[in-house]
């Protein structure tokens, strides 16, 4: 196995907003050879109980993008009443401007994404307060979908993780003939992206949030 070309598709995989090239066409057969990569996921008792609602039909994307629209403008206003403090040398506080540019971006344009895969699994957890529930019920399906986005990359196409929607997860749900037994777990546009590559992201240190046997306990 080469380890660098597994690190840089490992560290390199963005949540790609404003270089999603929204007027090439992606091809069925791609999407589909990468879901059935992702699929080779864990998943709790081998229930494999994902489903993937590919959506190309240019109305119901219209739609979507709407009800993410939507909800992108009411966690705006939430964000604006409620900023983050971070710290001036925290590396959140000088990407804070960019990524919110293009979550704005990516708002107002999800419609335009050639294709918009919700990753779905069986089972709900809002009527129970069982931890161990909402792990393996998410734990079977997040894995999945962030295999997709991987695979994806792979081949040269991007995707942005994001949830908005499911503040409108019913009527979503509604669109698309979701059974009320199923949860849906992102929302991801994807579709080819422009320019060359990516590079890493400026992150946290991880060994700033990594503790050794006992929370707070670091190693020297």
């Amino acid at each position: 196995m080469d380890l660098a070309t597994v690190d840089k598709l490992l560290t390199t995989t963005r949540s790609v907003r404003k270089r999603l090239d929204f007027d090439r066409p992606v091809p069925p057969e791609i999407i589909q050879e990468c879901l059935e990569i992702a699929v080779q996921a864990p998943t709790g008792s081998n229930e494999q109980g994902w489903r993937w609602l590919v959506v190309t039909d240019r109305e119901k994307r219209r739609a979507i993008g709407d009800y993410y629209r939507q909800a992108f403008m009411l966690y705006a206003r939430s964000r604006a009443e409620n900023p983050p403090n971070y710290d001036p040398d925290d590396p959140r506080q000088s990407q804070s401007g960019r990524v919110a540019a293009s979550a704005l971006y990516l708002a107002e344009n999800m419609h335009r994404a050639p294709v918009l895969i919700i990753p779905c699994i069986q089972g709900r957890v809002e009527h129970t307060g069982l931890v161990v529930r909402q792990a393996s019920l998410y734990g079977s399906i997040l894995p999945a979908a962030w295999s997709l986005m991987l695979a994806l990359r792979a081949r040269g196409l991007g995707a942005a993780w994001t949830t908005l929607h499911l503040m409108f997860e019913k009527q979503v749900a509604e669109l698309l003939d979701i059974p009320d037994d199923f949860t849906q777990a992102a929302l991801l546009p994807v579709a080819y992206f422009k320019g060359k590559d990516f590079k890493p992201a400026r992150r946290i240190p991880a060994r700033e949030l990594t503790y050794w046997d006992s929370w707070g306990t670091r190693r020297d």
